[in-house]
């Protein structure tokens, strides 16, 4: 599988029209193909009180203002919204984007407190980890029937319950579905139902791990693990490329071919074509 590379612009702490011309540039840049937020309603770093933008409202903002970048969320908390509202809310984006959303998705939120206090902060319930996995498993069951059925349906699920579950309008096309998580029963459910599995780190010796973890996983079902791509996120690092294009190199090799660059606020002047010169083009 050829590489992939991509940018990840973390929308907190930084202003939206900073956001918008770093994605703006990308969109002319061949060598990134896509383009990614995070899905966090209140800051995880830095300030706490903070700007931090709601997730799928400034996808969609951003999707009109692109024409090329396949684009998404690494990774949409499926505890923030009901199933049926996500799948109507991604349709819509890939209706905007005509077809580019890459549609990412989670158990959601990270272990320190400071991403948990989003939860009563916005009278979220946080469930436990192990009803958050089978709900994220039921949830993608709900929301590839609703982009694809042609009829209202019931679902009479354990976690998500629907009578008459339609969405029109659907998808442009069904978007591919990344899955991010390195916990074994996250990576059951990447092995059932992903095109793609995000490693959510840059640990490389764990990911590789976790990815074999993946491979049995996708055995005992049935499956060919070679047909879900494998994606890592990396930081990029302003002052020293080269160690960006090295640990670039180290993730390719060992079998990551859907690269994120993390991008740093504030954003160096054209930091896009920054990163296409000095650490993918010098590299490839």
């Amino acid at each position: 599988m050829n590489p992939s590379f991509g940018i990840m612009t973390v929308p907190m702490q930084v202003e939206y029209a900073d956001l918008l011309s770093v994605w703006r540039e990308a969109d002319g840049i061949a060598e990134l193909e896509h383009a990614w937020l995070f899905d966090h309603l209140m800051p995880i770093s830095g300030n706490p009180k903070g700007p931090a933008f709601e997730g799928w409202t400034l996808l969609s903002a951003l999707a009109a203002h692109t024409e090329r970048l396949h684009l998404g969320l690494l990774v949409t908390s499926n505890r923030f919204r009901p199933p049926a509202m996500l799948a109507k809310i991604a349709a819509t984006v890939d209706v905007v984007s005509n077809g580019r959303l890459q549609f990412g998705i989670g158990v959601g939120s990270r272990p320190e407190p400071a991403a948990h206090r989003e939860y009563a902060a916005h009278g979220l319930p946080f469930a436990d980890p192990a009803d958050a996995v089978a709900s994220l498993a039921e949830s993608l069951t709900v929301i590839r029937r609703l982009w694809t059925e042609d009829e209202p349906f019931d679902f009479p699920g354990i976690h998500v319950q629907l009578t008459g579950g339609f969405c029109n309008p659907k998808p442009v096309r069904r978007p591919p579905v990344l899955v991010g998580g390195r916990a074994r029963a996250t990576l059951r459910v990447v092995a059932e139902h992903a095109d793609i599995w995000n490693y959510p780190g840059d640990d490389l010796a764990d990911a590789v791990a976790r990815g074999a973890m993946l491979d049995a996983l996708c055995a005992d079902i049935g499956r060919d693990p070679a047909t879900i791509a494998r994606s890592l996120v990396l930081p990029a690092s302003y002052d020293d490329p080269g160690s960006t294009r090295d640990a670039m190199q180290r993730a390719i090799d060992a079998g990551f071919a859907h690269i994120v660059f993390m991008l740093p606020a504030p954003y160096p002047v054209s930091v896009a074509s920054w990163l296409a010169e000095e650490v993918i083009l010098k590299a490839t």
